[in-house]
C-alpha cells in the first residue's frame, strides 16, 4: 500500500516508487486521509522535478548540497571561515537540511530574520556582571543570514543550477545605522602606543599604518614580496588584498626577521597552554589579536574606538593629505568607490575654504568713486 501505519510509530509513512526514485519516510500525518493527501502532493513534485530537470538539465537542490558546495568552493577560504561556517550551521539549522532552494519564499527569509534579530550576542543571557546581554545587531542579522543565504543563491546559479523565484533579498535585510568614520586624535593615539603589550607593539603598529582589517594583519612570511616591494594575502570575501611595502612597513618586518619561520607577527608566551612554553614566541591568532585589543583599549581609556576605526583612521588622514579618494580605495582595498565615499566629509573643510574665497568680495571702486573719476 501507498500509505501504512507502523506499530511503533503515531504516524502513517508512504513508501512508492516513481520515475526510478523511491520515496520511504513519514507523512507526519496521524490519518490515513491526510497522509493520502501528502503521498499525493509527493508524487505531484517529482513529476514537477522530472519535467523542470528535462528543460534546464538539473535536478532540484537542496540547502545542505548547495551550502555544501558554497563552504568547498568559497567559505573556506574567507578569512573569518570558522564564522561563516558556524553561520551556515544555523541556516541548515532553523531551514532544515532538506529545504530545497526552489521552495523557498520571503515569508521563510523573513521568519529567519526575525528569529535571529531575537538573539543576543554570544548567545548568553546576561553578561559577567549579570546585565541583560544586548541583542544582537542589525547587522550582524543581515550578514551572517540573507547575505550568507543570498551567496549560496547565487553560487547555485554560477554552478548552472536553475531556481525560478527566489527571495527578494533587499527586502529581507534590517536597516543599518549609517557607519560613523571615527578618527584618533593626538592624544588617543598616544595612549595606546604607550598601553600596548611589548610584544604586540610591531603587530599594532603594523595595523596603524597600512588601515588593513585585523584578520589582513595576521601575515605570512609567505604572502611578503620583499623585491616587488608588496604584501599579498586573503581577505575580506575571499578577495586578494595587496600592500605596498614603505619604508616603514620595512623596518617592522626587519625587526620581525628569526621570530617565527611561518607567521610574521608572533607574541611571546606568558600562560602557557600544554602544548606551550612559557617565553617562547608563537603567531598570533585571530582570537588572540581579538583579546589582545580589548585589553589594550582597556588600558588606554579610549572609549568607542573600535579596531576597525583604525583602517577609518588611516583613510582620513590619507584623504586629508592628498585628497584624492582614488588613492584612499587603492590602500584600504575597497572594490567600488562607492564604498570610499563615506570617507569624503573630511574634504569639507577644503570645500568651505573654497566657497569662503570665491565669496570673498574682491576690492572694487564704489559707485561714488566711478562718478569722481
Amino acid at each position: 500500500m501507498p500509505v501504512y501505519k507502523p506499530e511503533n510509530s503515531p504516524y502513517y509513512y508512504a513508501r512508492f516508487e516513481i520515475h526510478g526514485r523511491r520515496v520511504h519516510k513519514s507523512t507526519k500525518a496521524k490519518s490515513k486521509k491526510d497522509a493520502e493527501l501528502v503521498e499525493r502532493q509527493w508524487r505531484e513534485q517529482i513529476e514537477v522535478d522530472v519535467k523542470q530537470a528535462k528543460v534546464t538539465g538539473n535536478a532540484p537542490i537542496t540547502l545542505d548540497v548547495a551550502a555544501g558546495h558554497y563552504w568547498l568552493d568559497r567559505g573556506q577560504y574567507h578569512a573569518n571561515s570558522d564564522t561563516t561556517w558556524t553561520d551556515i550551521q544555523r541556516l541548515i539549522y532553523y531551514f532544515g537540511k532538506n529545504k530545497r532552494l526552489d521552495q523557498f519564499t520571503d515569508a521563510d527569509v523573513k521568519g529567519f530574520v526575525n528569529w535571529r534579530r531575537q538573539q543576543t550576542r554570544h548567545g548568553k543571557k546576561t553578561d559577567k556582571d549579570g546585565n541583560p546581554m544586548p541583542l544582537i545587531a542589525n547587522a550582524t542579522v543581515n550578514r551572517s543570514g540573507v547575505v550568507l543565504l543570498k551567496g549560496i543563491f547565487n553560487h547555485c546559479t554560477d554552478l548552472r543550477h536553475v531556481i525560478p523565484n527566489p527571495p527578494k533579498w533587499k527586502k529581507q535585510m534590517l536597516e543599518e545605522p549609517q557607519e560613523i568614520v571615527r578618527e584618533l586624535d593626538t592624544h588617543e593615539a598616544e595612549a595606546l602606543d604607550g598601553a600596548v603589550r611589548k610584544d604586540y607593539a610591531l603587530w599594532f603598529e603594523f595595523a596603524r599604518i597600512t588601515g588593513l582589517r585585523r584578520n589582513e594583519t595576521l601575515i605570512k612570511w609567505a604572502d611578503v614580496n620583499i623585491f616587488a616591494k608588496r604584501i599579498t594575502t586573503i581577505g575580506k570575501r575571499g578577495k586578494q588584498v595587496s600592500t605596498h611595502i614603505t619604508p616603514a612597513v620595512a623596518t617592522i618586518l626587519r625587526q620581525c626577521k628569526g621570530h617565527h619561520p611561518v607567521y610574521v607577527f608572533t607574541f611571546v608566551c606568558q600562560r602557557p597552554n600544554d602544548d606551550q612554553i612559557k617565553g617562547q614566541r608563537y603567531p598570533i591568532t585571530p582570537e588572540g589579536a581579538k583579546t589582545q585589543w580589548r585589553r589594550l583599549r582597556k588600558r588606554s581609556g579610549v572609549q568607542n574606538f573600535r579596531f576597525h576605526d583604525i583602517r577609518h583612521d588611516v583613510g582620513t588622514k590619507v584623504l586629508r593629505q592628498t585628497g584624492n579618494l582614488k588613492i584612499v580605495q587603492k590602500i584600504l582595498n575597497h572594490s567600488k568607490l562607492e564604498t570610499t565615499l563615506k570617507y569624503a566629509h573630511v574634504l569639507d573643510e577644503e570645500v568651505a575654504a573654497a566657497l569662503t574665497i570665491f565669496q570673498t568680495p574682491t576690492t572694487l571702486p564704489t559707485t561714488e568713486e566711478k562718478v569722481s573719476a
